[in-house]
């Protein structure tokens, strides 16, 4: 099974998780989404009076650098720990 394979089959068991993850954990699991199939962040930051769309973009923006597979790796090993 391809890295891309597992991704997916991780990014489907994530929508079927037997309990929904902490605030912290959903936006590591976003970020490492975006990184995986986006690559970097790119774009200018929310404003402050967007607290969700500000963390979301912080949570990305702080893996840039990392290369896709190793974001989908990462991926993959969050959402096994999770089930």
């Amino acid at each position: 099974m391809s890295l891309k394979d597992q991704f997916d089959a991780a990014v489907a068991a994530s929508k079927q998780l037997p309990e929904r993850p902490d605030n912290m954990t959903l936006l590591k699991i976003y970020a490492l989404f975006k990184q995986a199939s986006e690559g970097d962040c790119e774009g200018k930051r929310p404003g402050f009076t967007d607290m969700v769309g500000r963390a979301k973009f912080d949570a990305w923006d702080g893996l840039k650098g990392t290369s896709k597979d190793e974001a989908m790796q990462q991926y993959i090993d969050l959402i096994e720990e999770l089930k």
